[in-house]
């Protein structure tokens, strides 16, 4: 128990450190040392848990996803209908349209990377970690009776990852005019997950669509 306690404290300064500097100075120009220096831990602690830069960045990302499950646990713990949880969901979405949120710089400088060694397997963990998380919220909602049966967890939680990764990358990209915006994702949600028959969700196999 107390390994794993300074593991997760160590982590947390790790990644606390990373996030201060990636908005003071950007993704390229943070260095392990600058995160050394900053969180006042030693290259040997450090690389006790990491083995890099990019796979530290991964974690910071991921932990994005983690902390927007926690927000939805704690949200069907105090009552599992549809509202509370997909508020919950939804308050992170307004930090995908900002071109200074962390986590979107990192999506952005990782996937200009991703033919690199080791960094097309760090943002394939954490797509598929995302997918996983999505289906199982709606797999949540299902069990709760507050989504329809007809909608596959899988599928339609993979088209909100891929929409949600869009709009991390529409954020990197200045002077173009976008009509969505984090209220009309939202809106799409929740007219997919409560009426998939009009709203056009993916239906699990076999399902019936009428």
């Amino acid at each position: 128990m107390k390994r794993e306690m300074k593991r997760e404290q160590t982590l947390r300064k790790l990644m606390e450190a990373c996030r201060d500097l990636i908005r003071e100075k950007g993704c390229v120009q943070t260095t392990m040392n600058d995160i050394m220096e900053r969180s006042g831990l030693s290259k040997g602690a450090i690389f006790h848990y990491v083995n890099s830069k990019d796979e530290l960045l991964g974690m910071v990302l991921q932990s994005r996803t983690e902390e927007t499950d926690r927000r939805f646990n704690e949200a069907v713990g105090r009552r599992p209908d549809f509202q509370g949880p997909m508020s919950a969901i939804a308050a992170g979405f307004p930090e995908l349209t900002d071109p200074e949120d962390v986590s979107n710089r990192i999506f952005r400088y990782l996937l200009g990377r991703s033919e690199e060694p080791g960094v097309g397997e760090i943002l394939a963990r954490y797509y598929e970690h995302s997918i996983r998380k999505s289906a199982a919220w709606i797999e949540e909602g299902r069990r709760h009776g507050v989504i329809p049966d007809a909608v596959d967890p899988n599928k339609t939680g993979e088209m909100f990852v891929i929409l949600s990764l869009g709009m991390r990358l529409r954020s990197g990209i200045q002077g173009v005019p976008s009509s969505l915006t984090a209220r009309d994702m939202e809106e799409w949600i929740v007219r997919t997950l409560s009426a998939p028959d009009r709203a056009g969700a993916i239906p699990e196999e076999g399902g019936d669509t009428r």
